[in-house]
């Protein structure tokens, strides 16, 4: 549990406060890593639950396919399988998530260094890296994607890495693929511009140098653990952000046989150097955009050391399809980014919400953006425009779209394109962008394009056929008490004016639903006119 000296929690405090709200499923069935683990969590995300019924996995008792016993447990989906667990890490409601992010960004606090941390109760090195249950062959690292990828892969990682010439550290969130008990191999994207760790891969080699430190990080504060997947500008300490979201200072602690720095609370730290002379094939790994990374040569790593705590956890995020623990992670991080970019770096006021698109998208490909009706022409391309090339492999599709459309529902979308979207008046398309993070790769040389929509309401229209909120309210009541089949309401599930109706259709309609028709009767003969055709619209008085 936490100590006295700090307030911010580590993840054994995450998990019990997890098991406090309901939050939490403990797994004390003999389950196999290596065929079984990851696809039991999968099925709440592919199973038709909705986003809140989803639960962090503990599992606690672990073979692989061979009937191995492993002691460590591992938690899957115990940062973000939903908002609201990622709200318990961030400490903080849902709605004031984006708010805590501009504070961190605004007012970061470095890290303090310790002695004495919880991460090197236990040490591993030389001899006890060798050989069968020994070194990384000990952690019980599960297989994200059976019957595809070729290895147990670290993905719930902070990979920490430092810039040889100014010592300044960068952490991502890279996989790491178990070759042997002490070699693993790392993928650090290495798209136009790099990750944080590729970079300094770079400048390591640029200087000469044979090999690079590096420390794989396996289960940090929640805190910190969320900067390996944020992206931050090049440069910034991820400590420092850290130390910013928790309201003080992270402790962090110098690596036994490396010149890093690490978080002092993590469950495990895996030691060693990259080689800079040669490289190892890695994968097939199912990755985060929903298609499985073919075999590739990526950067092994020898492992010098393995230290953790006493009854270390191991996280795994479950990636893959989206959506996934790691798109919830990226989605709940990045919307306040783009907001905050439209709202107040480019001042566009009538924007109220962004949306990444999660399902099989991954977040990356489609952004949608909710503005205000009756937003200026002008004002909802500006901010399209902007969407579109904030990141560089976000928004290859931006649509915008009034505040009456869900943008998780995508029958709501196509209804939105279909009736408020003219092609050839509302649709642009741009050239020369980037492949981005994807099946297809920007490295490749192939380039992608760019699609803006405006499908917003262009005017005023009928209301939506639907019965209206309160006779749907009511026949819900009925349905619920006869006990019929539990309901999963999908919006738009009950009517609403679009902005063409008068009240003197407000008033038939209740006499209607209060069974005097024939009053309206009464009143549509008094309204009788000669010399019409059919169909002539008519606006009552």
């Amino acid at each position: 549990m936490k100590n006295n000296k700090r307030r911010y929690p580590d993840l054994h405090d995450h998990i019990e406060e997890l098991k406090r709200r309901g939050l939490l499923q403990v797994i004390d069935r003999q389950i196999d890593k290596d065929s079984e683990l990851h696809p039991l969590v999968r099925w709440q995300f592919v199973g038709g639950m909705e986003e809140s019924e989803r639960k962090a996995f503990l599992f606690t008792n672990i073979v692989n396919a061979k009937g191995r016993r492993y002691d460590i447990p591992v938690l899957v989906g115990g940062l973000a399988a939903n908002r609201e667990i990622y709200s318990v890490g961030m400490g903080c409601p849902v709605e004031e998530i984006q708010s805590k992010w501009d504070q961190a960004l605004q007012n970061p606090i470095p890290p303090v260094l310790v002695e004495n941390p919880e991460c090197q109760e236990v040490v591993h090195e030389g001899k006890n890296l060798l050989g069968e249950g020994m070194g990384l062959d000990m952690l019980s690292i599960p297989i994200s994607t059976p019957g595809f990828d070729s290895a147990p892969t670290l993905t719930a990682t902070n990979v920490i890495t430092k810039d040889p010439i100014t010592g300044g550290q960068n952490m991502g969130t890279y996989r790491c693929a178990l070759k042997a008990s002490d070699r693993l191999v790392v993928r650090m994207a290495t798209r136009v511009g790099g990750a944080g760790g590729y970079l300094h891969y770079l400048a390591w080699k640029k200087a000469g140098h044979k090999t690079m430190p590096c420390a794989v990080v396996l289960g940090c504060p929640p805190y910190v653990s969320f900067m390996g997947p944020q992206k931050m500008p090049i440069g910034v300490d991820e400590f420092d952000i850290a130390g910013g979201l928790a309201g003080e200072a992270i402790e962090i602690t110098m690596a036994k046989t490396v010149d890093l720095k690490v978080p002092a609370q993590a469950e495990i730290v895996l030691e060693g150097f990259i080689d800079l002379e040669k490289l190892e094939p890695e994968a097939p790994f199912g990755e985060s955009h929903g298609h499985v990374a073919l075999e590739e040569f990526n950067m092994p790593m020898t492992i010098t050391a393995i230290t953790h705590r006493n009854k270390p956890v191991i996280p795994s995020y479950l990636s893959q399809v989206a959506p996934s623990e790691s798109s919830v992670i990226k989605r709940v991080a990045y919307e306040p980014l783009f907001f905050n970019y439209l709202k107040s770096t480019l001042g566009i006021r009538g924007v109220k919400k962004v949306s990444l698109h999660e399902p099989l998208t991954g977040l990356l490909r489609v952004t949608l953006i909710t503005v205000e009706r009756d937003m200026p022409k002008t004002e909802i391309w500006r901010a399209l425009y902007g969407a579109a090339f904030f990141k560089g492999d976000c928004g290859k599709i931006c649509v915008a779209i009034n505040d009456d459309i869900d943008p998780d529902n995508a029958d709501a979308l196509l209804w939105a394109m279909a009736y408020r979207m003219n092609p050839v008046k509302d649709v642009q398309t741009l050239d020369h962008r980037g492949q981005g993070h994807g099946p297809k790769r920007e490295t490749e040389g192939e380039e992608d394009s760019t699609l803006l929509m405006d499908a917003t309401m262009k005017g005023d229209m009928p209301p939506l056929a639907l019965p209206t909120k309160e006779y749907m309210e009511n026949a819900k009541n009925i349905w619920d008490e006869l006990g019929l089949p539990k309901l999963r309401p999908q919006s738009p599930w009950f009517g609403y004016s679009l902005g063409d109706w008068l009240p003197q259709w407000d008033d038939a309609a209740r006499r209607a639903a209060q069974g005097d028709y024939l009053e309206n009767g009464k009143i549509s003969k008094a309204q009788q006119q000669s010399g019409l055709t059919p169909e002539t619209k008519f606006r009552p008085q």
